[in-house]
């Protein structure tokens, strides 16, 4: 199986590492590594993470307030969202259409 990213969530990924790397360095590395980590666990194991919807699913992070929305295919794990806890909950619901 593979993995794919969202352009958005994509933006979002590098977006979040950059701000915890500014904050205290190695931080955004330790982010990376944690987002790494969980899509390397979808991989093997999708159905690990709960449905929040008919197609998306969410893993929500250890060590980091953030969450990957993702949807599974027959051949990929889509990551739509890499989407903080507290922060506009729900935006990235349009970009479920674009899979």
């Amino acid at each position: 199986m593979r993995y794919e990213f969202h352009p958005d969530a994509q933006a979002e990924f590098i977006e979040a590492a950059a701000y915890y790397e500014t904050e205290v360095p190695g931080l955004g590395e330790r982010f990376g590594d944690e987002v790494r980590r969980g899509i390397e666990l979808l991989m093997n194991q999708p159905e690990i993470a709960p449905r929040i919807d008919a197609q998306l699913r969410r893993l929500v992070l250890t060590r980091f307030p953030y969450s990957l929305i993702f949807a599974v295919t027959s051949d990929a794990i889509q990551i739509i969202a890499i989407a903080h806890a507290h922060r506009r909950p729900g935006y990235w619901q349009l970009r479920a259409g674009a899979y």
